[in-house]
């Protein structure tokens, strides 16, 4: 396994930005029912890990998109962490909202990006991909180059994969859903009959109502 997606993964539970409930799903906005729930604006709230975040999205983009002229979080989730990484980068940031605003300038982007500036993308979590790839043509409709997103945290649905692929984006991730049911596993969170239900939901979500 990759030691810093099991490390963060053991981090994201440890605080609880992570829970699964096995038996007591929750319902997602989606109206997806699900036993998996993150919520990585909760790690804000811990300085060493909002630290330790930060560093570790600066270094995937330092490694993956070196060429990156300016920083882009996707709202509301990842504003944060997207200006935390370029404070740390000295690169402008923008934030992209989930729809044009609805007074004033009506902006869909909030600050500014230069015409045909290399732009890398933060995202805190990847579920289907839509809201993410949304934030991406925004981008691109700019006059920008998008040229990767690095997020915390990845289910690894395959219509998110198949959507990141067919949008020509190369998406990094801190920490993915295998990493986090083995360490909950490990760690005696959930039990490998709990292990069994999860597998089932994320093999088809959208169709998931409980059980195995």
């Amino acid at each position: 396994m990759d030691d810093l997606k099991k490390d963060f993964a053991a981090r994201l539970l440890k605080v609880k930005a992570i829970k699964l409930q096995p038996n007591d799903p929750f319902t997602w906005a989606s109206g997806w029912k699900s036993p998996f729930y993150c919520d990585n604006r909760k790690t804000l709230s811990y300085s060493d890990l909002r630290s330790y975040i930060k560093q570790e999205l600066v270094h995937n983009v330092l490694k993956y998109f070196p060429e990156a002229e300016a920083v882009a979080g996707v709202a509301t989730g990842a504003i944060a962490q997207g200006a935390l990484v370029a404070d740390a980068l000295h690169l402008p940031f923008v934030y992209v909202r989930s729809k044009p605003k609805d007074h004033g300038l009506e902006n869909l982007i909030e600050g500014e990006l230069q015409p045909g500036a290399k732009v890398v993308v933060i995202e805190d979590l990847i579920s289907t991909g839509g809201s993410s790839l949304k934030a991406v043509e925004a981008i691109r409709k700019s006059g920008c180059e998008v040229v990767g997103m690095v997020a915390s945290f990845t289910y690894g649905f395959s219509v998110a994969r198949d959507a990141f692929d067919a949008a020509g984006v190369k998406l990094v991730t801190l920490t993915d859903y295998e990493h986090v049911v083995a360490q909950a596993l490990d760690t005696h969170y959930i039990t490998a009959a709990d292990m069994d239900l999860l597998n089932a939901w994320r093999r088809s979500p959208a169709d998931w109502k409980g059980g195995i």
